[in-house]
């Protein structure tokens, strides 16, 4: 019977050998009539379908599903319509907006209008930010945080080891759910895969609720590998949130030789914007674990809204956005558009990965063409070779359009963001990339306000001296394999 089954399989292959130019010719049809895409990833994918024959479509299946149109994401989308802080605020910014806009942010007070508009991104004004460059730093704060929390601990990350950072937060999780704090852990199903289940069984026997965004299918497997929830958020009691680029693992207290120093920036947040971090976690919670957390309105405090008139310009205004594959607009995307059209002066970027769209490369271009300081920070080695030769290729079309691009040589640049002018920086989750802006789950912190951005502003200038500048005769000097490198990764950019 074995053998009956192996000539089986033995036929069927032959037969899709003599038919392969057909079943191309149809696969090819299904990606460019039937999807709509940007024409770049389709030319990557019928690339693909060429060189690995019906094999480059189960890898497309595999990679560029569309949760858009998913069913499994209809119910997440009805929650994200809910913007339960939006409906009782947006009234009120939209009677205001000219008083609270017109000294604050005037200048973008259409992006403040676009973010409410298409996500509900309440700006709030009562809030302090704390920056946070260091993992030692961000790992001791955090800590102190979670050892005042009484009623609830909300932690999302990305990416979670079973090491000794989560061996430092672990003692103070298992005290608080035994003193009766609620806790709740949330984490991708890839990024989690370092984690043992018996980790995880110990936090559940001792009260912890956990969860997994997008879990393996068998094993270690995921059929939705290529979208991961890259938001790292944390609130407590609703009075405190975090928001940035540290995830839970060694390297990120620069304790991996491989990557050294492990510079990144975290954002501590408290006032009325910690309610936009808490949406967002609560959203991806329900679709994770099937919890409603909108059912205990509680968690959803708006203490101190609307602000009296005397307090509309205090404090430091904020909005939270997100994006991902289930929204019809790339939001964070779009702010950083609006941001490099409306610069004036300078356009400060740090980021590990910078793969631009067409949209994004086009308006930095311009803004360094159009006299603007437009500078560009990335590392000075590789944590994905394929990424980072094709960021070393877009640093260099900046180079030509008069910008300025530097390697950070001190270990390893995780920070991202954007700064401009001084006015407004926009900080968070989101890589400078297509992944970032299409395929991941991102959340970022949009800041107007002068003294904060100053404050990043001034860590990227403190950075420099840690850099080396690339320069566009330094660029034009490559040699034939870095230039070979840096044209096949960008080639495969759309799906990086």
């Amino acid at each position: 019977m074995l053998a009956c089954v192996f000539d089986e399989a033995a036929g069927l292959w032959q037969w899709i050998l003599l038919h392969i130019w057909a079943i191309n010719l149809a696969l090819c049809v299904v990606i460019v009539f039937f999807r709509r895409h940007d024409p770049r990833a389709v030319w990557t994918w019928l690339l693909a379908l060429y060189f690995i024959p019906v094999f480059g479509f189960l890898f497309y299946l595999l990679l560029e599903q569309d949760f858009r149109k998913s069913k499994m994401f209809r119910v997440k989308e009805v929650e994200d319509r809910l913007k339960y802080s939006a409906r009782n605020q947006e009234e009120f910014i939209k009677s205001r907006d000219m008083a609270l806009l017109g000294t604050l942010a005037g200048y973008y007070s259409d992006l403040v209008v676009y973010n409410l508009e298409t996500s509900g991104a309440v700006l709030t004004m009562n809030n302090r930010v704390d920056l946070l460059t260091d993992g030692v730093e961000k790992f001791a704060d955090l800590r102190a945080e979670l050892e005042k929390a009484s009623r609830y601990i909300h932690i999302q990350y990305y990416i979670i080891k079973n090491d000794e950072v989560f061996g430092s937060l672990l003692p103070i999780l298992l005290k608080k759910a035994a003193q009766g704090v609620e806790i709740r852990i949330l984490y991708d199903g890839m990024g989690g895969r370092f984690m043992p289940k018996r980790a995880w069984e110990r936090l559940r026997k001792a009260g912890v609720k956990t969860a997994v965004f997008f879990p393996p299918f068998l094993g270690r497997l995921n059929l939705r590998v290529n979208y991961r929830n890259h938001r790292k958020i944390v609130v407590i009691d609703g009075r405190v949130g975090y928001v940035g680029g540290f995830n839970i693992g060694k390297e990120y207290i620069s304790k991996d030789p491989k990557f050294g120093y492990w510079r990144d920036t975290h954002l501590k947040l408290r006032g009325e914007a910690v309610l936009g971090l808490q949406l967002r976690f609560a959203q991806d919670w329900n679709y994770a674990s099937g919890e409603n957390l909108f059912r205990d309105m509680s968690y959803f405090k708006e203490e101190g809204l609307p602000l009296p008139a005397d307090s509309l310009l205090e404090g430091v205004g904020i909005q939270i956005i997100s994006s991902g594959p289930d929204t019809q607009t790339r939001q964070i995307r779009d702010n950083y558009l609006e941001l490099f059209h409306k610069a004036r002066h300078h356009i400060y970027i740090q980021t590990p990965y910078f793969i631009p769209d067409d949209a994004v490369l086009s308006a930095l271009q311009i803004a360094a063409r159009s006299g603007v300081d437009v500078r560009l920070m990335i590392p000075c080695k590789p944590d994905h070779p394929f990424v980072y030769w094709a960021t070393y290729s877009y640093a260099g079309d900046l180079l030509k359009a008069g910008a300025r691009c530097y390697t950070y040589e001190n270990g390893f640049l995780h920070a991202k963001g954007v700064t401009v002018d001084g006015c407004v920086s926009c900080y968070g989750t989101a890589n400078m990339d297509i992944r970032s802006f299409q395929l991941n789950f991102e959340v970022n912190a949009v800041i107007y306000d002068e003294r904060t951005t100053e404050r990043l502003e001034d860590v990227f200038l403190k950075d420099l001296p840690r850099c080396r500048e690339i320069t566009l005769d330094d660029y034009n000097e490559r040699g034939l394999l870095i230039r070979f490198k840096e044209q096949c990764c960008r080639l495969l950019s759309p799906l990086l």
